[in-house]
This record gives structure tokens, C-alpha cells and sequence, in this order.
């Protein structure tokens, strides 16, 4: 069904053989979700559209980019 309606294309992994494998980058979104901790607006959704979670989201990221390029008022 998802393939017909979305055209995705699903596919079933086997497990690894190693055992448990750590993603080398996961650690960058865990700290940047971390940040929306400061903004009560996304710490839950409260927005209908999907558009204004994004563009809450850009003016936090743009806020953080702000504050490290200039720390104290």
C-alpha cells in the first residue's frame, strides 16, 4: 500500500552481525533538539500547521546563530 499511494520503496534490513553500532553524527541532532528547550514554544506543538512549527523553528536557529555571533548585548 505505501508503495502504491507514496511511492516509497520499503525495505526489511537483517540485523547486524556486529551487534550494537553507534551513528557517528547522531550526537549533532540530539544537542540541536536539546536547544528547543529554551523555546517554550517548541517544547510542545502547539500549532496547527505544520508551516508555523518551521517557521518557530527557523527564528529559534536564527536566534542561536544571532547570539553566538554577538554573546552580550
Amino acid at each position: 500500500m505505501v508503495r502504491n499511494v507514496c511511492r516509497w520503496a520499503v525495505t526489511i534490513t537483517a540485523n547486524a552481525k556486529d551487534g550494537f553500532k553507534i551513528h557517528t553524527r547522531r550526537w549533532v541532532v540530539e544537542r540541536t533538539f536539546g536547544w528547543f528547550v529554551r523555546y517554550r514554544r517548541l517544547m510542545v506543538d502547539y500549532e496547527y500547521h505544520t508551516e508555523t512549527t518551521e517557521a518557530v523553528i527557523q527564528a529559534a536557529m536564527i536566534h542561536r546563530m544571532l547570539r553566538r555571533l554577538h554573546p552580550n548585548p
